[in-house]
């Protein structure tokens, strides 16, 4: 999803910002507040390597609890991160920032405040930012409930981080200077946020303000239409504008929910009535057609990679095309799309690869399905003046007895894509409020120099850190302050610490993982420990997941007419009549 913004703002790890699918799911990080029992225990060490101790520990409790969250917590963001942006030098600052948020906010708001902290930090480590954001998200909770003071990050933190906070405290207040809130002032005011603010503070607003928006049942409506008013005008069209191409949607969809439920409710039932169907069918499409190119000859031949995405349409979006055109919902043809991106072989003779992969690709796209006469667009051969080339196909999958939207796929080289999204071609900076080329090439400037800044500081130095880059437990080599390989009393005592328990705490935890009783913890003995963690945080998720099902057929009225929920009059009561 990176745009011209984007395009610039390369992370330390040489990557545009998007989400990377780390993890099975790719939402909101929880905080677990871990009590193992003993059968999920037994159950972890059954699963355990033969190093590990083959007798379970009890479930941590007190000052143990606290370090299981944070090591919980830790890993899961450094695996969003992934592994090139995840340096010895980012865990380290993520780690601090950790343990100084920990203890902060963790009774904060009933725990509540951490949480949303935590759900910030997955949200910048879903968009590839670096460590740097992600510690300045989980800090900026803690620095708005007065938990910590500035002078705080800047001693345990870093000064660079303690600079993005108060970027962001800048920014929230940036509406305050509209005295209205029409497209005009709103376009001003996002041009002055993309001119005149460090772009990472930028994105790291944007990522609050989507926790503020999942939050925002909390408030009166009156506040919820306010603010979901700034959100639609200014921030929804900043993520466009910065890349983060799907936390723009989900801003602007809980916006629409909030400014115009009825009209919201009403594409959101069309939607939904077909969203699983259309999702699953998406994954089918998307697995036969890249099966099909994939076993094509002449493609081999000529292309190196090939990838393909797919995706649902927004809420928001379905509706600005049901009241733009005055169509029916029947008429909205692109619900469905996928996009293929080739990148073609690099040889003496490969000049016209590109578009002869391109080409071949629609004609296996014609022999797989029924392509729709007259809405194909060939921005290849013909491309637009602003340079954008892209092959666009409308394919009918609907089938006897059975009818389906029409499906839109765009095939277009690696080389196109980028220009799409990140160059000339790209609609975003128009969008966030930068229409003059000169403004757009001097911010693309700004935001690169803050990216390599951000890289210089965070990179790893050769010899440095005693070889912790190369440590294949991240949260192991954290608490192995001296790297002799093991975990001892003083280490475990002094995260204790710092996290606000004692030495007796650490001394119960290291009595409870210390299989060989030997006085310290060793990386076996450690990885016993977190797979007790991560078992617990998968059956934390199922339960979710059970959660969500049953409440989603308790707000339904059964055949007989017995259940009817009143949500928001009855607090989600039940009536049995």
């Amino acid at each position: 999803m990176a745009t011209a913004a984007t395009a610039a703002a390369v992370p330390a790890g040489g990557r545009p910002y998007r989400c990377r699918r780390t993890r099975s799911r790719c939402g909101p990080l929880r905080l677990h507040r871990l009590r193992l029992p003993a059968a999920a225990a037994a159950a972890a060490a059954a699963s355990s390597s033969p190093l590990a101790p083959s007798t379970s520990a009890p479930p941590p409790e007190g000052g143990g609890r606290l370090v299981a969250e944070l090591v919980g917590a830790f890993n899961e963001l450094t695996e969003r991160m992934g592994e090139e942006l995840a340096t010895s030098s980012s865990s380290s600052l993520l780690f601090r920032a950790l343990k100084l948020a920990l203890p902060a906010l963790r009774d904060a708001d009933g725990g509540r405040a951490l949480a949303r902290a935590l759900a910030v930090a997955a949200s910048l480590a879903d968009l590839q930012m670096d460590a740097e954001v992600i510690s300045a998200g989980i800090l900026r909770e803690a620095l708005d409930a007065g938990a910590v003071s500035m002078r705080d990050v800047k001693a345990q933190i870093g000064i660079s981080t303690a600079h993005l906070l108060h970027e962001s405290l800048r920014l929230k207040h940036a509406p305050s200077k509209l005295d209205v809130l029409d497209d005009e002032s709103a376009s001003a005011l996002r041009k002055f946020c993309l001119t005149y603010y460090d772009i990472r503070a930028v994105i790291l607003e944007l990522a609050l303000k989507l926790d503020m928006m999942r939050q925002l049942d909390d408030l009166p409506k009156y506040l919820q239409r306010i603010k979901s008013l700034e959100v639609m005008k200014i921030y929804a069209p900043l993520a466009h504008a910065v890349g983060a191409g799907n936390l723009s949607l989900e801003l602007e969809d809980l916006s629409f929910r909030y400014l115009f439920p009825h009209s919201y409710d009403h594409v959101d039932q069309w939607l939904r009535s077909q969203e699983s169907e259309c999702k699953a069918l998406i994954n089918l499409y998307k697995e036969q057609l890249l099966q099909a190119l994939k076993a094509d000859d002449e493609l081999k031949r000529i292309v190196q990679d090939i990838s393909i995405q797919g995706r649902y349409k927004s809420r928001f979006s379905t509706m600005k095309k049901l009241v733009k055109d005055g169509r029916k919902p029947e008429d909205v043809k692109d619900i469905l799309a996928l996009r293929v991106i080739l990148e073609p072989r690099c040889d003496g003779t490969s000049s016209d690869w590109g578009p002869r992969a391109c080409h071949r690709t629609h004609e296996i796209i014609q022999a797989l399905w029924k392509e729709v006469p007259g809405r194909t667009k060939d921005y290849i051969s013909r491309p637009k003046e602003n340079g954008y080339q892209s092959l666009h196909v409308a394919i009918d999958v609907s089938e006897p007895g059975k009818m389906r939207p029409l499906m839109e796929i765009q095939i277009r080289t690696k080389e196109m894509h980028r220009f799409a999204v990140g160059g000339d071609a790209s609609h975003s900076l128009y969008k966030g409020g930068l229409t003059d080329p000169g403004e757009a090439k001097r911010l693309k400037a700004i935001m690169l120099a803050a990216a390599e800044l951000a890289a210089l500081r965070l990179r790893d130095i050769p010899d440095s850190d005693r070889g912790v880059g190369n440590c294949k437990n991240p949260a192991f080599c954290q608490l192995d302050k001296n790297g002799d390989g093991r975990i001892s009393i003083e280490e475990l005592t002094e995260v204790m610490e710092d996290l606000g328990a004692g030495g007796e705490d650490a001394t119960e935890l290291m009595h409870l993982l210390d299989a060989n009783s030997d006085g310290s913890l060793s990386s076996d003995e450690f990885e016993s420990f977190q797979r007790q963690i991560e078992l617990m945080r998968s059956l934390e998720d199922e339960d979710d997941h059970y959660r969500k099902i049953l409440k989603e057929k308790l707000h339904t009225v059964d055949s007989a007419g017995l259940i009817h929920v009143y949500r928001k009059e009855l607090g989600d009561k039940l009536l049995v009549s």
